[in-house]
């Protein structure tokens, strides 16, 4: 099985170039970086211990920044190499203010390619984040012995009776792992029957939350959004934008100063939101802190990285896109930290035991169709309340989660 999957791998190197420049069309690579895929890597300086974490895009990153920042502050650890996949996750790194970070967009898992990837940088210790699983960088790194873990581990049904169809490979590969640190008690299960040796679970580490959380919105913003009854649909994907340009139609025949705040999960679709958006007769202000909102506005596309904390801080009301689409929904916990309100559609298989917590909480509500979605809106729009207040619950969670993380991986680390 290994053969095969590194035919299939080299298949997808010789047809690398042609992938990535429509990618680089699509605005989905940086023209300058994409090389670092193929096997041209930064210069390394370090000399000391480098640990490294790769995830996939935006959400695996933003879920390791407190352990990041425990890092940072360690002695023993002299760089912190950070992989990801995506254009936006690497925006997203580049505004994490520590000063041992340097990021590198992760190598296509060619057997050459990822050899040479680990003789260049030379990680003490690498982390894989949720189901980044990658063969052939898991069967070099086991060979040069270097402890790996899956950190904040999630394997869906679907991944996992994929995987269990190859079981003989699935267990050749997944105790390649010295430590799997899970972020559901489903995924325990399923790491289990897949093979691994060394399956722990304290919680989701997307409970815990970064010390140096910065709310950065221009007054003009905050002023306009302040004087509008709005609300916002946040970490949208294609098709979901629509369906709220219609909610916004209907309910602005109660509230005429409605305002509806997107911030899609792509800002590279902005153009195609755009024009969805201006068929059904809305008018779009694009993000730009320096430019005049027109009063008659009633769509705010936030068309930059970074900012939906942001607004979360002066918005009662969000709905998680990624929910009515079968994507699997997308995480409320920075929204909850800001008392939101929070309305989700069905499909939320990414965050099942999180939404069951916040439901138990009656902080989270899921809704099936427009007329649901429109009643609870208007609803909520003319009480103007927020639910309660459990900012400090979930950090208490989250510190527990992080420590009990920290300390686990520090037994390997301190070995090293």
């Amino acid at each position: 099985m290994v053969l095969i999957y590194r035919i299939f791998i080299n298949l997808i190197l010789i047809l690398s170039p042609i992938i990535i420049l429509l990618r680089l069309l699509k605005k989905k690579e940086d023209l300058q970086r994409f090389k670092e895929k193929l096997g041209f890597f930064q210069k390394n300086n370090t000399k000391k211990k480098l640990i490294w974490f790769h995830g996939a895009s935006v959400g695996e990153i933003q879920s390791i920044i407190p352990l990041l920042e425990k890092y940072e502050k360690s002695k023993k650890i002299d760089r912190i190499l950070i992989t990801s996949n995506t254009l936006s996750s690497s925006k997203i790194i580049s505004k994490i203010k520590l000063k041992k970070i340097t990021h590198q967009f992760f190598p296509i898992d060619s057997n050459i390619i990822v050899k040479k990837f680990i003789k260049h940088w030379k990680p003490s210790m690498a982390f894989f984040i949720d189901s980044e699983i990658w063969p052939n960088m898991l069967i070099n790194l086991n060979k040069e012995k270097i402890p790996t873990v899956l950190l904040n581990a999630r394997i869906t049904q679907k991944s996992f009776k994929r995987w269990i169809k190859l079981k003989n490979f699935s267990k050749f590969i997944f105790t390649k792992f010295e430590l799997c640190l899970s972020a559901n008690k489903e995924t325990v299960r399923f790491l289990k029957r897949l093979g691994t040796n060394n399956v722990k679970y304290f919680g989701n580490l997307k409970y815990s939350q970064s010390e140096n959380e910065k709310i950065e919105i221009d007054n003009q913003t905050i002023k306009f959004i302040s004087k509008r009854t709005a609300w916002c649909a946040s970490s949208t994907h294609n098709s979901e934008e629509e369906f709220v340009g219609i909610i916004h139609n209907k309910l602005k025949k109660k509230y005429k100063n409605l305002l509806t705040v997107i911030i899609p999960r792509h800002i590279e679709r902005e153009d195609q939101i755009k024009e969805q958006l201006s068929n059904l007769g809305l008018k779009v202000h694009t993000h730009e802190p320096k430019s005049k909102i027109n009063k008659n506005t009633d769509i705010y596309l936030v068309n930059s990285f970074g900012k939906t904390k942001s607004f979360y801080s002066i918005l009662n009301n969000i709905f998680l896109g990624g929910s009515l689409i079968n994507h699997g929904g997308q995480n409320p916990l920075e929204a909850v930290r800001y008392n939101c309100n929070i309305l989700h559609g069905p499909n939320i298989s990414n965050f099942k035991e999180i939404y069951k917590f916040l439901g138990n909480q009656k902080v989270s509500t899921q809704i099936s169709n427009m007329n649901q979605i429109t009643h609870i809106l208007d609803k909520l729009l003319a009480s103007k309340k927020t639910k309660k207040n459990i900012k400090d619950k979930i950090n208490s969670i989250g510190q527990k989660i992080l420590k009990k993380n920290f300390q686990e991986i520090n037994l390997i680390l301190n070995r090293l």
